[in-house]
This record gives C-alpha cells, structure tokens and sequence, in this order.
C-alpha cells in the first residue's frame, strides 16, 4: 500500500530513497565550507562552493521565493551573501532576476557569481535575449550564461545556433562562460565530451531520488567533465525537497556531493534564513566523512 509521498514522487524512487544511499570513496580534503572558494572549471571563474539556486518550484516566470513578498526575497539573498554564498542561479523562468539586481546592487559586482539560463526559443535571436537579461540584472555581464534543461542526446546539433550567439556574447565579453543545464543522462553524455559546455549543471545525489541510470554512472560522467575542465555544479542534492525530511540523508547528501571529487559548487534552494544557516553548518561538519547506509 503507497502513501502520499511515494505517491508523487514514484515508487521506484521512494524504494530507493528508502533504501540508503550509493557509497564512494571520499576524496583528500578533511573540510569543507559553503564560503570557500572554489574555481569553476578552466574557465577561471572563482566563487563560493555554496550556491543559491533560486528555482524553488518555480516555472512560468514565478517560484516559491515569490511567496516571501518582495522585501522577504531581498532580506533572504542578502543574509546568505553576508553568511558568503557569493554564487547566485537563476533561470529566465524562474523570474528571479529582479530579485538578484535589487539585493545585490549595494555589493562590488565582482564579489559575486551570477549564473542564468535561458530557454532555447527559436522566436528571438539568443543575442537579443542575452542582452535582454543584462538590462533584467543591470549589470555589465553575466558570468555563466547556460542554456537550460537540455536532455537530447542531439542537442550540439539542434541547438548549433544558440550556442553559436552565446559564443559570440562571450566574445563581446557580455557572457563570461557558457554552457548547459541537464536533467537526463544522454545529454549529459554528449556535454562530457564536447568542450563547448564549459559549466555544467547536473543532478546528483547518493539516493538517485530525480536521477536516471546508477549513480556510479552518473559521477562517472560528472568526473569526465571535471577531466576536460567543464566546471561541475550539482543540482538535486536534497532531491528537489524530499531528502528535506530526512535529516540524516541530507548528511549524506551533503557528505556524498562534497567528497565525491567531481563536482565545484553546489547549487541549493533556500526559502528562509534558518535553511541559509543550517545547510552551511551541515557543509562545515563535513571533515572525515562516512556515509553509511540507511
């Protein structure tokens, strides 16, 4: 008999969540800190290993963050900027934008990260939408500037044309990176091998909770994109909320991303100041991992 929540997030997850979590040998490193920074890849970028992913449920210009009211999205970005989240990720569809350009302007604009994606409509050319979000952000550039959920195995054909106008923002020093956001595994397959993904966002978490094929599979890939010098940002890490209720499995979580030696920054979702403060006191009792199972 299923109950609500392997319900909606289906029953072959829910037996794998419940079932523990995928063990890899932890990498060299004994701590770790949200507020560290690390570089994303070859492409010189450097920024906080903690990121604030501002997809909340979000979809149709809206998210959850939505629900703070304006001055409560501001306070909230602020406070995790003061506590050193200086990685900030967005989409077009989240309608996050004008959040960012409001809380942020009062900081240097090279003290922070900014990372956006854009759909690839065919209806206005990517040129004009990059410069679109600029004047959004009212900044000068964008420092990773991705195309988003992309998950055909075709995509460096199908979408030549969007990644040839991000090329060429990027040599007009409008973009500082380029790259792609994936939710499947056979697009992540392609961007492994395929140089003009310099930043990746993947999914990633030891319970396979919102992930296709095996785990090991999926590091794997990850450290592929690590060995050409992609950057890694994984996403998923607390499985869009449902390992929010574990507090154990958001450890692991926690512990697996940050040990597993092929990702640069974790991208996470907060909706109030206490989650800011709780996942960096998570990343920082990282030292000496041991996952278990359970």
């Amino acid at each position: 008999m299923t109950n609500e929540k392997e319900t909606a997030l289906g029953r072959r997850q829910f037996l794998e969540l419940a079932a523990g979590a995928a063990v890899l040998p932890a990498t060299k490193q004994e701590f770790y800190s949200g507020a560290e920074t690390v570089t994303l890849g070859k492409t010189g970028i450097r920024t906080s290993r903690l990121c604030f992913g501002t997809g909340v449920k979000a979809g149709g210009g809206k998210s959850s963050l939505d629900r703070l009211g304006h001055d409560g999205v501001i306070a909230l970005l602020r406070h995790a900027y003061e506590k050193g989240i200086r990685c900030f990720d967005m989409a077009h569809s989240y309608g996050t934008h004008k959040y960012i350009a409001e809380a942020l302007k009062d900081y240097p604009r090279d003290s922070y990260t900014i990372i956006t994606k854009v759909g690839c409509r065919k209806d206005t050319p990517i040129e004009q939408r990059v410069n679109d979000f600029l004047k959004e952000l009212k900044t000068d550039y964008i420092d990773v500037m991705q195309m988003h959920y992309v998950n055909q195995a075709e995509w460096p054909q199908n979408l030549a044309p969007v990644m040839e106008g991000l090329e060429k923002c990027k040599q007009a020093g409008k973009i500082r990176a380029h790259g792609l956001s994936m939710h499947m595994r056979p697009a992540l397959e392609v961007a492994a091998t395929t140089e003009w993904a310099e930043v990746c966002h993947v999914r990633l978490n030891p319970f396979k909770v919102l992930m296709d094929g095996p785990v090991p599979d999926n590091v794997d890939l990850c450290r592929k994109l690590k060995a050409r010098g992609a950057g890694v940002i994984a996403m998923k890490i607390l499985g869009e909320g449902w390992l929010s209720q574990y507090p154990e499995k958001i450890d692991q979580s926690v512990a697996f991303t940050l040990t597993s030696g092929v990702v640069d920054v974790m991208a996470v979702g907060f909706l109030d100041v206490k989650e800011v403060d709780d996942m960096m006191d998570r990343i920082a009792r990282v030292a000496k991992p041991v996952i278990k199972k359970g």
